[in-house]
């Protein structure tokens, strides 16, 4: 019996996602701490912090996407009514790609160098739908003009050293939204691109959110792509949530320490005259553990005698605002 033709699949809208009390460990480290956080359907969230605060960890651990010797310790992972954390086997990977795709920062590692591009995206046809080659190649052609590409037909028959960046990540974009998931997972897909292909890149990633109805949890370490694309922002420090708000009340609120800082770097490296010293945060991120209390204390210019020995709490200082300090907590 002949198969039948295999189907572009159903555009479907984004759903909600709760992250509740999530923890994961890298061996005996613990790298992410307890964190919950909620992302409204349809919405962007970004993810902050300097490397190593665990911005990666908490998305990989989203997506079920944790590297070997990585484990979720604590916690659950719900994306619409799909409990990640709770799948196993054939229905962890039917997931993939379809509940949560994951879009990744270097695209000339993400994408087989001795492999046309269009056929590494017919794969994904073949492999998960059963389409014939022909049918295959048809929906690799469909998607590649979906995210911009122009005469994909050529495009689909070049190496990935054939193309420039910016077609890279658009290959790649192609292939995350080849099923047209609920949640997009993004790590920092434009850290290497020039501004005005970045630019092009946010502005495709925009539409195809507004088209497909995509919730989305992005990462990055510049402020100015959170301005342009984020509804709100979480900020992670020592693998703890420490402030999560909206993104204006981010830019004219920040309550927390270390966002407060991480911002004057940004305006810094935004505003400084020419041969002006940027302003920078004293110290750097805990990379061999943890100190008790509040993870930024050693770094604090704000710190007390309390912040070394206890974890502060977040504290909910308006609708949609909470943040994580002692002097929150007694109202300064």
């Amino acid at each position: 019996m002949t198969a039948p033709p295999a189907q572009t699949p159903a555009r479907r809208l984004g759903s909600d996602v709760g992250i509740d009390g999530l923890s994961v460990a890298y061996g005996d480290h613990t790298a992410l701490r307890d964190v919950s956080l909620h992302v409204p359907a349809g919405t962007t969230t970004a993810l902050v912090g300097e490397s190593g605060s665990g911005k990666s960890t908490l998305a990989l651990a989203t997506g079920r996407l944790l590297p070997a010797g990585a484990r979720i310790t604590a916690g659950s992972v719900r994306v619409g009514d799909v409990d990640l954390t709770a799948l196993g086997g054939r229905a962890l990977r039917e997931a993939r790609g379809r509940t949560a795709a994951y879009l990744a920062q270097d695209a000339s590692a993400a994408l087989n160098p001795v492999v046309r591009v269009g056929r590494q995206i017919a794969e994904v046809h073949q492999v998960r739908c059963g389409a014939s080659r022909a049918e295959a190649a048809e929906l690799s052609q469909r998607a590649l003009a979906d995210v911009g590409i122009p005469d994909p037909d050529r495009v689909a028959r070049l190496y990935p050293h054939a193309l420039s960046g910016g077609m890279r990540q658009r290959v790649i974009i192609a292939m995350a939204l080849a099923f047209h998931p609920q949640l997009l997972i993004a790590d920092e897909p434009t850290t290497a691109l020039d501004v005005t292909v970045q630019a092009e890149i946010l502005g495709l990633v925009s539409r195809l959110q507004r088209e497909y109805g995509l919730t989305v949890v992005w990462i990055t370490h510049d402020m100015s792509v959170v301005a342009e694309i984020a509804d709100h922002v979480a900020v992670l420090y020592g693998g703890r949530l420490v402030e999560h708000t909206d993104v204006l009340g981010l830019f004219e609120g920040a309550r927390h320490p270390y966002t407060r800082a991480l911002l004057e770097c940004f305006r810094s490296g935004r505003d400084a005259a020419p041969k002006e010293p940027y302003t920078t945060i004293a110290g750097s991120p805990p990379t061999g553990g943890v100190p008790e209390g509040c993870p930024f204390h050693p770094r604090c210019p704000e710190a007390e005698a309390r912040c070394g020995v206890e974890v502060p709490r977040l504290e909910g200082l308006a609708a949609d605002h909470v943040a994580a300090c002692h002097r929150l907590e007694d109202g300064r």
